[in-house]
């Protein structure tokens, strides 16, 4: 979608699906099915520790700005 936007501010043409040639939709499919893999594979490994961890930091920036602070509490 940013590819879009920057297309459209600038001028510049975007290819859409009907575009793309069949290597194009080949590539754009694989790398779509590795990314769906990635996250759950990603999240089997991780200890439960790691996982409390890296949501409390989320939780810490999503705060961050609102005037206050996870960490505070």
């Amino acid at each position: 979608m940013a590819a879009q936007i920057v297309a459209l501010a600038t001028g510049e043409a975007v290819p859409t699906e009907e575009e793309l040639t069949p290597e194009q939709k080949f590539r754009k499919e694989f790398a779509r099915s590795g990314g769906l893999k990635g996250g759950k594979a990603r999240a089997a490994k991780l200890s439960a520790a790691k996982r409390k961890s890296i949501a409390k930091k989320a939780a810490a920036a999503r705060w961050k700005d609102k005037g206050h602070s996870a960490a505070a509490k």
